[in-house]
This record gives C-alpha cells, structure tokens and sequence, in this order.
C-alpha cells in the first residue's frame, strides 16, 4: 500500500511518546534508535535483581558469621533452625510478591494504568489479612513448627527464643513483597536495590553491635532482623508513593469494580497456584533441615553453611527468573510471540551462563568460603567435605529459576504447580533411597529436585505456548 511505511513510522513514533510520557521523559530526547535486544533487556532488569538479591541473602550470612564467630556451635545451629523456620513459615505467602509481579507487569504490558493501581490496592489487603492471621495464630505456630523441626533441649530453647522475637515482623515482610512486586513488575528494579543495599547495611551494623558488641547473642541477631525489615517497609512505602499509579491505589480501593468477583477469582487463582507451590518448595526445604537436624548439631550447622550459600547462589540465578517474570508477563499482556520467544531464549541462555560462572566460582573457592562461617573445627570439617554440592547446585537448578519466571509471567501458575508436585513426590522417594549415603545422599536429593522440576516444565510448555500465542510467528509483531 502507497505511503505505508510512513504511516508506520509516525505510530512508531507515537509509541515512543506515549512511552516516554508514561517514564518522565520528553518526547524530544527520545531516540528513535532500534529497540535493545533481548539479551539486553534481559540484563537489564537481572544484574540489578541480581545485586538486590545478594543484598537479601546478606541477611541470613551475615546472621550465621557474626553467630559463627562465637565458635558455639548450638547457637549457630539454633540460628539455623530459627531461620529455616522463619523461611518456612513466610515463604509460602511469597506469591504476594510473584503474584503481583505478574499481574503488573501484564497490566503494564497492555499499557493499563488503573489495572495497575487495582493491582496494588488487592493485593496490599490481601497482604493485611494474612499479617492479623499469622499474629492471631503465634502461640500455636511457634511450638508446633519447633516440633516439626525436632529441635530439643538447649537448641529448642535457643531456636525458640530466636523466632519469638523475628515473628512479629511477619506481617511487615508481607506488605515488603507486595512493595517490592510492584516495583518490580514496573521495571524498577533499580530503585528496590537501593532499598535492599539500605536495608542490609543497617542489618550488618546491627547485628556486630548487639551481638559481638553487646553480645546478646541470639536475641541479637533476631532484633537486628526485625529492625531491618521495619527500615526496609519504610524505604519501599515512601518509593512506591513516588508512583502516579500508586496514589491512584487508594481511590482504585473505594471503588466496587476493585473489588468485582471476577477481578478477585483472577488473583486469587493465580495466588492459589503460586501459594500451593511455594508450600511444596518450602517443604523441600524443611526436609533438607530436619535432616540435618537429625545428624546432630555440627552437621546441622554445616548444613546451614552450605544452604545459605546456596541460597546465594539462588537469590544471584533469580534475576533471571525476575527478567523472565517481567519479560514474558509483558509479551502476554502485549498477546505477542515473538517477543515471548525471544525474551525465554535469551532468559535461558543468559541465566546458564551465570550458572557457570557460580559454579566455577564454588569450584575454586568453596571450601574456603564455607570456612569463614563458624570457628568450630568440627563444622568446618564437615561443611568443606560436602562443599563441592555449591559446584553441581547452580548447573542443576538454573533452568527450573528461569522458567518459573516464565511460567509466573505468563499466570501459567496451575501447570507450574502440578510439575512441582511431581518434583516433589520424587525428591520425597530419594531421600529414603539415598539414605545408605549420608549427608551426601541428603544433597543428592535436593539437586535432582531440581532437574525434574525442570524437565516437567519443559515438557508441559509447547502446549501451553500453543494454546495462549499460537504458532511462532503467527502473533502480532509488536
């Protein structure tokens, strides 16, 4: 058709203002150069996720270092035990982060502002409801989760005094990964990094002082985590209402269509999914632990040595599944394949590529790392025989990060769930047939937990990509 191509260029061009408007930018200094490639855009949201996550995860280093350096090995394992159930129990509402992850980053993704601020208002309710749940139940759910860990003695004494303190930040790390989704699915990552590096610098000044300063020990270490938090709401609150979208929240709260079945049946099925496997993930967890727990307290603390690291490692490899959570979630919004297919491939390639970097970094340095967080010599002994897991665990599991990122930006959520279930009935077999092996066989299971995570949910998705986009190639360009 005559005059085409111009036609296209001005509605390219359009786009680029309604962008820049939606940013802060004016029109006139925005280049009209080709869109970043894949890959770029994808390290563009992972490196800063990335650096955000390391942030997270000095949280639990910092607590078991500075614990370690009073060479008291049930202390560190109370720490540990402490922790593990702090994660346990706060760690299945994860999905009020990944949740609203998703749905802003769809609602962005058709360029939807009032979705965006509804998004905000549901889920900061939900987060509220959860939080008055959780203190209602505290006198019941800190014994109980002290049973199921099978801490006795001095160490449950010493665990429990941990998590009566760190619990009543229960409900502020709730409304914290709602702030954070948010964020996030708003592409500014950058902005929560801030806000995490705050955090955790205020949390290591803490806990040198109250626990090798005035060394209190493990309370020490649970008031230096419930401060932090409390900071970090702060910090993420005052950011959010920088956002026009956000101040809209209140108002999208007083209407009734926020509030619609239909709008409420969405978030809560997706929810639902990502509630339920987050239990599934959880309990993965809680096995590897009470595990542990049952070899004692030395192997219990290096246990805990060797997952903080591999947490790290993680939290790094999860920048990739942000990118792809954030990525994907736009491309459905946007009902284009090309995009979802480009940003998928370039999320699994880039995030193979850190996984090798980790892995080599655990290669080489190790032993020597898990050396640094404990003065006991028993634990010491025992984390740097079982080092070489913190080598294979980032191989194994960067593919199953990846796709959940896909899988939730995609709201992709039920399919994603039945291929944990099986993940899990799995990893339940083979802690029982690798039980003639040790701890060793204790770390064995874990690592193929995450390979047949993987390969479920690399077999369920052509179908699910062929029902929601189409064939490759047959969607909209955009």
């Amino acid at each position: 058709m005559k005059g085409a191509p111009g036609l296209h260029a001005g509605i390219a061009t359009t786009l680029r203002k309604v962008d820049a408007a939606r940013h802060g930018r004016h029109p006139a200094c925005v280049s009209i150069a080709p869109s970043p490639s894949p890959a770029r855009m994808v390290w563009a949201i992972a490196l800063p996720a990335m650096l955000t996550n390391v942030a997270t995860a000095l949280f639990g280093l910092a607590d078991m270092w500075t614990i370690g350096q009073l060479g008291n090995a049930p202390a560190q394992g109370a720490v540990e035990l402490g922790a593990k159930y702090m994660i346990g129990l706060l760690n299945v509402f994860n999905f009020l982060r990944t949740g609203t992850v998703a749905l802003t980053a769809q609602a962005a993704g058709r360029g939807d502002a009032e979705a965006q601020a509804a998004t905000l208002a549901r889920a900061l309710a939900a987060a509220g409801v959860i939080g008055a749940g959780l203190l209602l139940l505290m006198p019941i759910a800190i014994p109980y989760g002290l049973d199921l860990l099978e801490a006795h003695g001095s160490l449950r004494a010493e665990a429990g005094r941990y998590v009566a303190i760190r619990y009543w930040s229960g409900p502020i790390w709730l409304a914290n990964c709602v702030l954070v989704g948010w964020l996030i699915g708003r592409r500014r990552v950058r902005a929560v990094l801030v806000v995490e590096v705050a955090a955790n610098a205020a949390h290591i000044a803490l806990d040198l002082t109250l626990v090798m300063g005035f060394e209190l020990g493990v309370t020490g270490v649970a008031v230096a985590t419930v401060s932090s938090e409390v900071l970090k709401c702060a910090l993420l609150a005052a950011l959010v209402l920088r956002e026009p979208e956000a101040r809209h929240a209140l108002a999208a709260a007083r209407r009734r269509s926020t509030w619609a079945t239909q709008a409420l049946r969405a978030l809560f099925a997706i929810n639902r999914d990502l509630f339920l496997r987050t239990v599934l993930l959880t309990a993965a967890m809680l096995l590897l632990a009470r595990s542990g727990a049952q070899r004692g307290p030395v192997m219990l603390a290096a246990n805990g040595i060797l997952f903080q690291l591999f947490m790290l490692a993680t939290l790094i490899l999860d920048g990739f599944e942000s990118a792809a959570q954030v990525l994907c979630g736009e491309a459905l919004g946007a009902r284009s394949r090309r995009r979802f297919d480009a940003a998928l491939r370039a999320a699994l390639v880039s995030g193979g590529a850190g996984a090798l970097v980790l892995a080599a970094v655990a290669l080489v340095a190790g032993r020597g790392l898990t050396a640094q967080f404990s003065t006991d010599a028993q634990v010491i002994a025992a984390a740097g025989a079982h080092s070489g897991w913190l080598v294979v665990l980032p191989l194994a599991g960067f593919a199953s990060f990846v796709l959940d990122g896909v899988f939730v930006g995609a709201g992709w959520t039920r399919a994603m769930l039945g291929t944990m279930l099986l993940a899990m009935m799995v990893y339940v077999a083979l802690l029982f047939a690798a039980v003639p092996l040790g701890n060793h066989g204790l770390w064995l299971a874990f690592t193929l937990f995450f390979v047949v995570r993987a390969a479920g949910q690399i077999a369920v998705l052509p179908r699910l990509l062929r029902r929601d986009l189409g064939e490759a190639g047959s969607s909209h360009p955009r």
